[in-house]
Order: structure tokens, then sequence, then C-alpha cells
């Protein structure tokens, strides 16, 4: 069957290509549109050109010129347990002949009044004679260690007063060991005189501080191939 025409609709003509849906305005509904991609250029240009911003440290203290030299310098400084093995081998060295000889010569309880004084005056004449001469005894030897002055060009040596002077520091709190009040005072500046080893960079005993002097590390000597 053939649709009925209305008597004022206007006929079609075949060759116009106009779409009758746009001439009734009828028109098919846009696609949506697609979100657009968010802008990549307003974040890049918050990085700056060299690669991300590195964290300010400007605030950071910065290390102290003095505790970078003392650090420097301590490397040679002879540490406390090569200065404890040398005491032990010295004083094993002068103390057991001296103890055997005052044993044979000296019984009974005055031993023990006779044999620290004679034990200090053999490491008095033992360490002066050896620091003066060397820098080092035979103890420090065998632990890789010197005495120089803590100041002043070098290498230098202690010279004799000033190791007669070390050695004396030494020698003379095990003499005053037989004396009741001066033993006990000998044994508290032993205490005080080791732990000023620790305070500071210097690591300087009491009597090193008192005479200027400093244990060091000795330098190895390349053998020739």
């Amino acid at each position: 069957m053939t649709a009925s025409r209305h008597p004022d609709e206007p006929l079609a003509d075949p060759s116009d290509p106009t779409d009758p849906a746009e001439t009734t305005g009828l028109a098919e509904p846009d696609a949506p549109a697609e979100p657009a991609e968010p802008d990549r250029a307003a974040g890049s240009a918050e990085e700056p050109a060299g690669g991300p911003m590195e964290p300010d440290r400007s605030g950071e203290a910065a290390e102290p010129a003095e505790f970078a030299e003392g650090a420097a310098g301590a490397e040679g400084l002879a540490e406390p347990g090569q200065r404890l093995l040398a005491r032990i081998v010295d004083t094993l060295i002068v103390g057991l002949p001296v103890i055997i000889v005052v044993r044979e010569l000296v019984s009974g309880s005055r031993v023990d009044v006779v044999a620290p004084p004679a034990v200090a005056g053999c490491l008095l004449v033992y360490d002066a004679v050896q620091l003066a001469v060397w820098g080092r005894t035979l103890g420090k030897r065998f632990a890789g260690i010197e005495v120089v002055p803590a100041t002043g060009p070098r290498p230098a040596r202690l010279g004799v007063l000033r190791s007669l002077a070390r050695a004396a520091l030494y020698a003379l709190p095990v003499a005053v060991r037989p004396v009741p009040v001066l033993g006990l005072l000998a044994g508290v500046f032993w205490v005080v005189n080791a732990g000023l080893l620790f305070e500071g960079n210097g690591r300087q005993a009491g009597h090193d501080r008192l005479l200027d002097t400093q244990v060091r590390k000795r330098p190895r000597t390349s053998t020739p191939e």
C-alpha cells in the first residue's frame, strides 16, 4: 500500500540530496565529546630543567675545622692498648730480675719494703737512658710506638732532662708504694694519669701533658726488594 499524501505536502524530488530529516529539524544527536587529556605542560614546567631539585642543606651545621684536624692527627697516635702492652713488657724485663735478686739477698717481710724502691730505681735508669738515646724502650719497640716531643719539628729526640723527668714520673709512684699514705696517693695518681689519655684528641697522659710529650706509632720502614 502507498501511504496517503497530504494535499499541502510538496512532492519529493528524487534528485534532491537533502536529508528529509534535516528539513524537518530532526537531527541525530551529537556523539559525546571525549574527555580532554590533562595538560602535562603545566606540571612539567614546575620541574627545573636540570632534573629534580636537591634538598637544601644550607641549614646543616658544617663540621668544625678543629675537629677535622684533630681526627686527622689522631691517626698516628699510639693506642691505649699499645701503651699498656709496652709498660707491661718493660715492667717484666726490669721487675722480674730485680725481685729475684732481692729475694736472694733479703728474707721475710723486708722483701716487700726493699723490692719496690729497687724496681723503681732500675726502671728510672732503664727508661731514661733509652728514651734519651732512641726515644723508645724495649717494650715500646715491641709495641711499635715511640715517645716524641708534642710540639716542634720532627723527627726530634726528647733530650736528657725531659727523658729523666718522664722516667721519674713513672718510677716515683712505684718507689713510695711501701709507705701507707704515699702508696695510696700513688694509686690515685695512676688512675688520674691513665684517665687523661681519653680526654681530648691528643691522647696525652698526665706526665705527657706536664712534659709536652706524645706517644706515636712508629712508621714502618720499607724493606728493599
